[in-house]
């Protein structure tokens, strides 16, 4: 961190996924004298390596460099940035896209189990699901995917 105490916006970023963890890296001039650019905040400092690049003609190595990035990342962020814009900077949420315990044989035997019995819980479809596939997965998963498949019909 640069010294800064945690205040409001330190906190939105980590919430975001967009604090950065070397914010103290950053060598670039406006980043250290203009308070309108924060090194904490990194999608703004992608933003700007990769604007000085295509902008000012400044070298990947370089740019990447000065931003305390490396030129992978330079090039990841390009990449995103031409497919989605300035969007595209911010991190994806970390953890599983799916409920991956939840295959297609699962929510098969759930929709089974339904129609068998008429307004089963939550809880029993866990216990369903427990016996049948050994496996433990959460109430609100289950609610989640059924709900799911029942905006699909």
């Amino acid at each position: 961190m640069t010294g800064r105490p945690i205040d409001d916006k330190t906190r939105t970023l980590r919430e975001h996924g967009c604090l950065n963890p070397h914010p103290e890296r950053v060598r670039d001039p406006r980043f250290l004298d203009n308070a309108f650019f924060d090194s904490r905040d990194l999608v703004q400092v992608k933003y700007e390596m990769l604007r000085r690049v295509r902008e000012d003609g400044e070298s990947v190595s370089g740019s990447a460099a000065r931003f305390g990035l490396s030129r992978p990342t330079f090039y990841l962020a390009l990449r995103a940035y031409e497919a989605g814009g300035l969007p595209a900077l911010l991190p994806e949420r970390p953890g599983p896209r799916r409920p991956h315990k939840l295959s297609a044989e699962v929510v098969a035997a759930l929709l089974a189990a339904r129609a068998q019995q008429p307004r089963p819980s939550s809880r029993e479809l866990v216990e369903v699901v427990r016996e049948r596939f050994g496996l433990s997965v959460h109430r609100r998963s289950i609610e989640r995917v059924l709900a799911r498949q029942k905006k699909r019909l």
